[in-house]
């Protein structure tokens, strides 16, 4: 796996997409599939730019306390930052989490478990640090299901494939409902996150992971920095006729 390279950069690329009402909608799913409770302690694994780690914090208020991890110094940044005080953030990863057994009511992740080599043992430290009884929330994409519209269906053919080299599992969503019950989560749910967006408009979901395509794939898969270019443009220039969607999953599990 290649990874994306979580530079200045490319933190700031991620920052903006978050901002896009599409991924806004999305936190909201997720804080009602947490339904988090004044007091409560929660963690945020990958918490990213942290939008959501601060809005967590004001459903749990003074009494509670919500933690961040992230491998990536400049997310930290980026997230401390907003959150201030408000928000504990420690670099580290889904693998070894730092803290101790039972400390949590509830984990959340999204769009993280799908880089991860070893999914069964992050699972694991996921139900060392949450509660007997705690809840756990999983967001991730399979990205079999992307429909791009394109002037160029082989070449978006090509970009995607080689985007798929900056995830370990690109279908992962399909084999988390067993992974969890083998890890020892109970009561499974499962629903769709849909992202839609049709006519271009740079303030959508799929503008701002254009830009994270095109600046990741080229070189890989034979990808020139040309064709990378030109696949962008004709995104852009489909205006109201651009169709993008693709599906995430969500997962709500009891520890």
């Amino acid at each position: 796996m290649s990874g994306l390279d979580f530079d200045e950069e490319t933190s700031r690329r991620v920052e903006a997409t978050y901002l896009t009402p599409d991924v806004v909608w999305q936190r909201k799913v997720v804080r009602e599939a947490l339904a988090l409770r004044p007091g409560e302690r929660v963690l945020d694994i990958g918490s990213g730019p942290g939008f959501l780690a601060v809005e967590m914090s004001d459903e749990v208020g003074p009494d509670g306390a919500v933690c961040g991890i992230d491998p990536a110094p400049s997310m930290l940044a980026i997230a401390a930052d907003r959150s201030g005080h408000a928000v504990e953030y420690r670099q580290a990863g889904a693998e070894r989490i730092p803290y101790r057994d039972g400390t949590f009511d509830a984990v959340v992740s999204t769009q993280v478990f799908e880089y991860l080599p070893d999914v069964p043992g992050a699972l694991a430290e996921v139900r060392r640090v949450l509660r007997s009884g705690g809840r756990l929330v999983l967001v991730d994409t399979d990205w079999d299901s992307i429909v791009w519209r394109s002037p160029d269906d082989a070449l978006t053919d090509r970009v995607l494939t080689a985007f798929e080299q900056h995830l370990a599992d690109a279908r992962l969503p399909r084999k988390l409902p067993a992974a969890l019950v083998a890890a020892g989560f109970r009561d499974v749910r499962t629903s769709v996150v849909p992202m839609l967006n049709v006519g271009y408009s740079p303030a959508t979901y799929s503008a701002g992971l254009l830009e994270l395509v095109t600046a990741f794939v080229v070189g890989r898969n034979g990808i020139t920095a040309a064709e990378a270019a030109a696949w962008a443009e004709g995104q852009r220039s489909l205006g109201a006729d651009h169709f993008f969607s693709l599906n995430r999953y969500l997962f709500v599990a009891t520890g």
